[in-house]
């Protein structure tokens, strides 16, 4: 994986990132946090439901932020102070997104930015979107 310098992380800076999870991945999540919503495990149930079929936790498709932050963009040592996010489209497994991450502030005496992100489908369809507030060494 790619990392990021200090250079990085300046207003308007934009990373992506594609990625996509499994049903294996739900099941881990429900695991997890106890959120056994058989709306995600249960295909059954949700051919009865708005969906028609099984949809991933939205918090399972946000966590792709926190990956990112803390691994790729800007990456280890990055503390994640606040996150908000809506959710606008449901998710699915064994499908393609993108997290799109865009710089729209940086406080260098407090060494952090505040980021736009937003996952993406094929399509380029916003289906979540956020703002996060990070701190990290090379926001200077």
């Amino acid at each position: 994986m790619k990392k990021y310098t200090e250079n990085s992380i300046t207003v308007d800076a934009v990373f992506k990132y594609p990625f996509m999870f499994s049903q294996d991945d739900v099941i881990a999540f429900a695991e997890a946090t106890g959120d056994k919503n058989p709306m995600h495990l249960d295909d059954e149930y949700a051919k009865q439901t708005i969906f028609k079929r099984r949809i991933l936790h939205g918090f399972l498709g946000g966590s792709v932020f926190s990956k990112v932050f803390g691994t790729i963009f800007p990456g280890e040592g990055t503390i994640y102070i606040k996150q908000n996010m809506s959710f606008f489209k449901p998710m699915y497994t064994d499908t393609q997104y993108t997290a799109v991450f865009t710089v729209l502030e940086t406080i260098p005496e407090k060494y952090r930015a505040l980021v736009k992100t937003e996952i993406l489908n094929s399509d380029e369809v916003v289906i979540t979107t956020g703002e996060a507030l990070i701190s990290h060494t090379s926001i200077y």
